[in-house]
């Protein structure tokens, strides 16, 4: 007789969040399923339901796991440093990330997408919020340069998109890039 471990609700719900994270990035909120998040996650389509209510609740899940992710992976490069110093180290993981997860990636990209919608657009406000709240806190740097931080990054969320994040192959990629790491 084979035993199996009953999982706990959080373990179930984790699951479901890393299996919708996947099917999210690959086709948005409106064209993404909820079956196909049931399957790779291995449970049934009502326990979805059961667990988040709606596919719109679960979107709203990963979008806010996806921000809080990132503001950790933020408060972890930037650990005791401030100034210029913690935006090269907060920059630096950024892009070591944009490298190994392009679904986080694509996520995100899928997060601002759906903002159409004035529950999710408030929750990617939200989210993107923190992260400039944090940035601005823990840099101490002006306005110009967190700014300059921000739209490096949303520069790089296209190159990653394009998959043109360290592709040499692109003349003019490799030339902005070239300009934001001379800027960062």
């Amino acid at each position: 007789m084979v035993v199996t471990e009953r999982k706990t609700k959080e373990v179930r719900r984790e699951e479901i969040l890393d299996a919708a994270t996947v099917v999210f990035a690959e086709h948005g909120l409106h064209a993404a399923s909820t079956e196909e998040i049931a399957r790779r996650a291995g449970i049934s389509q009502p326990y979805v339901f059961r667990l988040f209510g709606t596919k719109k609740q679960l979107f709203v899940a990963v979008v806010n796991r996806c921000f809080r992710e990132t503001l950790e992976m933020f408060q972890r490069a930037a650990e005791g440093l401030r100034g210029e110093e913690a935006l090269h180290a907060m920059g630096n993981a950024y892009i070591e990330r944009l490298l190994v997860d392009r679904v986080r990636l694509r996520c995100q990209m899928q997060a601002y997408v759906a903002c159409d919608d004035p529950e999710i657009r408030t929750v990617v406000r939200q989210g993107y919020g923190d992260l400039v709240a944090y940035v601005e806190r823990v840099s101490g740097l002006p306005p110009a340069a967190v700014s300059g931080f921000f739209a490096q990054g949303m520069l790089l969320n296209v190159f990653a998109s394009m998959g043109n994040v360290g592709d040499e192959s692109e003349p003019w990629a490799e030339r902005l890039l070239l300009g934001c790491k001379e800027l960062g």
